[in-house]
């Protein structure tokens, strides 16, 4: 392992100072962009430091460490290579796409050297978590339930496992119910009541805690909007936007399907001032470039002046800023996506599919509209944006509305609270 900073405490303070103060050992299980890697800054930038000692432990360095170090949210921050993102990775460089196309010799040469480096990489875990007498592993993403999993069994250190998926393969299910049982994984922390199905065999354990963000820095005036003059829009135009990773199971073929017959129920006036803008990128350890297939698609539908995808963008804010009404077309079982919980807090209504923990997070009339057939229904999808489109005054309703809904419920600060007594609630002291 390697220690790449060690921050001061933040000047975020929730109580005064106890005591004692826990040293915890944070894993989160991707260096990459994505709701893991948000999801931990927003975790640690609310806990209270003179209570809770933040070690962080990521793969290597990229966006999530540099956010990390920017926000100066831990004490230590360490890279452990032996935490593979991918099976098939170089050994000295993370996954591209283009490794899926190599030499098959090759590829199981580099998924031997993995599990031999991930065998050792837990080893030395498991030392460090001994020499550095951790009082508690926060275990942030799947590959880290099983990481944290292990370590808690073995070296007796209490874990919290934070559950931001539905299911674990086949393959390794029995496994993951094992570690889940164990009595040293002292509480699963969900975040939304499609991730805790899996866990029926031990639900003595399971705490319903939902994921948040930092309501001051995701607001409407929090950021100087740049869509509109990127793309050459008037304020006449009605955006339909959406953000994320761009993945078969987050639905936006739907979405461009959708789109297609928007256009097509709209009068020729109104087509000229409708748009759909999507930002966001296929990651390189996901195969194949799914960004391309709906790229594609829209050239096939003929709506390359109508739909834009328009790549990563570091920084969601400035382009949700301009958006008039979001759209979440994830297709599966998505836990608490946090696109939704994003453009909510910047006052945007939104139309998505009832999936996963999204009908938890929207009363649909209310925040947003909710498309409920099954499969995803896209003509109750197309019903909820052509409403939109011709009503700005229940886009502004709903989107107050909206506002204030993650202002009660999804407001990190309360559950940077929630999660520290859960914390010291686990190790049995106050």
């Amino acid at each position: 392992m390697s220690v790449i900073a060690d921050s001061s405490p933040s000047a975020s303070v929730l109580d005064a100072a106890p005591a004692k103060r826990l040293r915890v050992l944070f894993i989160n299980d991707t260096s990459r962009n994505g709701g893991p890697g948000r999801t931990i800054l927003y975790v640690l930038k609310f806990l209270d430091p003179a209570r809770i000692h933040r070690t962080v432990l990521i793969p290597r360095e990229g966006i999530v460490s540099r956010r990390l170090v920017e926000a100066k949210v831990a004490e230590s921050l360490f890279f452990e290579p032996g935490l593979i993102e991918n099976l098939y990775e170089p050994l000295s460089r993370p996954i591209e796409r283009d490794d899926f196309d190599a030499p098959l010799p090759l590829k199981m040469f580099r998924a031997a050297g993995n599990v031999i480096r991930g065998a050792t990489g837990i080893l030395r875990l498991m030392r460090c978590v001994r020499k550095e007498r951790f009082d508690l592993v926060f275990c942030n993403g799947t590959s880290a339930s099983f990481v944290g999993g292990a370590i808690a069994a073995v070296t007796g250190t209490p874990a919290i496992w934070h559950v931001l998926y539905p299911s674990v393969p086949a393959l390794v299910r029995p496994l993951h119910r094992w570690l889940a049982a164990g009595k040293n994984v002292r509480s699963i922390i969900c975040v939304s009541r499609p991730t805790s199905l899996q866990f029926a065999h031990c639900r003595q354990k399971v705490r319903a805690i939902r994921t948040a963000l930092d309501i001051d820095e995701f607001d409407a005036h929090a950021a100087e909007p740049v869509l509109r003059k990127e793309l050459g829009l008037d304020g006449r135009t009605v955006i339909f936007g959406s953000h994320g990773r761009i993945l078969p199971r987050k639905g936006f073929i739907e979405l461009i399907r959708a789109a297609r017959i928007v256009m097509d129920k709209l009068g020729p006036e109104d087509r000229t001032r409708c748009r759909f803008v999507v930002l966001g990128d296929t990651p390189q350890d996901m195969r194949p470039d799914h960004l391309e297939e709906c790229r594609s698609l829209v050239r096939e539908l003929a709506l390359t002046d109508q739909v834009r995808f328009i790549g990563f963008r570091p920084d969601v804010r400035p382009y949700v800023a301009d958006f008039d009404v979001s759209v979440v077309p994830s297709i599966y079982e998505d836990p608490l996506p946090r696109a939704v919980m994003e453009s909510m807090a910047m006052s945007k209504p939104v139309a998505a599919f009832e999936m996963g923990g999204i009908g938890e997070m929207i009363d649909d009339g209310v925040e947003g509209r909710l498309a409920r057939g099954r499969p995803a229904d896209i003509e109750a999808l197309v019903e909820a944006c052509l409403n939109y489109f011709f009503d700005p005054e229940m886009r502004r309703r709903h989107g107050t509305a909206a506002r204030k809904r993650i202002e009660r419920d999804f407001d990190a600060r309360k559950h940077g609270r929630t999660l520290q007594d859960e914390m010291f609630r686990i190790v049995g002291v106050g």
